[in-house]
């Protein structure tokens, strides 16, 4: 008979390896979610969020249309996820472009190496926003209300940083700093449009060439043209 300090000994093992069975499934669970999640931001970005199905997520996914109710309630809650990701990631970030105490020169550069770095991990998402904002915002129950509200704090601490940069004569007082804003935000997000991850330019790159145009403009100081 086996005695009974090794009966509970493997008890203990039992339970042990319940648990541990119970993690990894949870954390499969949560690795497939998000391996989801890009599948459909990626189907939304190329096709639009409307003209996109359950079923054709599911087909990309490889699995049936209702297995992929057992992680998502609606398409909205798929969409809702890939956004408030990227909003996110990226407020969080320009917060902390702004959290240090460095001039509005240099402060506004981190913040455009932010803007350009977010194609990295969310140029889909930003696609999504460019394509079906007007739409998701007319949704009932104000789901998407965030969008506004996210895209306002972003305004507000770009335009900000300008004025800023203004009122220590960094940068020029005869230019709209929300126009400003305004524009390099259309810059990173028509970049999203044809930029590539396996391109010949990484988004540090694109960033620094922006910046230098940004700042130290196109043109070279000849006005004659040069010679003739």
């Amino acid at each position: 008979m086996e005695p009974v300090s090794q009966r509970k000994n493997s008890g203990a093992a039992s339970a042990a390896t319940r648990a541990t069975r119970a993690v990894a499934t949870g954390a499969g669970a949560s690795d497939r979610r998000d391996h989801l999640v890009k599948l459909a931001a990626e189907l939304f970005a190329r096709k639009g969020f409307q003209a996109t199905t359950v079923r054709e997520i599911a087909l990309e996914a490889g699995i049936l249309s209702g297995s992929l109710y057992h992680h998502f309630d609606s398409k909205e809650t798929i969409v809702d996820e890939v956004l408030r990701t990227f909003l996110d990631d990226v407020t969080a970030r320009y917060r902390a472009a702004l959290s240090g105490d460095g001039d509005p020169r240099s402060v506004l550069s981190e913040m455009v190496r932010v803007g350009f770095g977010s194609l990295d991990a969310h140029r889909a998402a930003i696609t999504v926003m460019q394509n079906d904002w007007s739409y998701l915002r007319s949704l009932p129950d104000d789901r998407f209300g965030y969008l506004d509200r996210a895209e306002d704090e972003v305004e507000r601490m770009w335009v900000e940083q300008i004025r800023r940069g203004q009122a220590v004569g960094q940068f020029r007082s005869d230019v709209d700093p929300k126009l400003t804003y305004r524009m390099i935000r259309d810059t990173v997000w028509v970049t999203a449009r044809w930029f590539r991850p396996d391109g010949h330019l990484d988004t540090g790159a694109l960033a620094d060439h922006f910046v230098k145009v940004l700042f130290d403009g196109l043109a070279s100081g000849d006005e004659t043209g040069g010679s003739r």
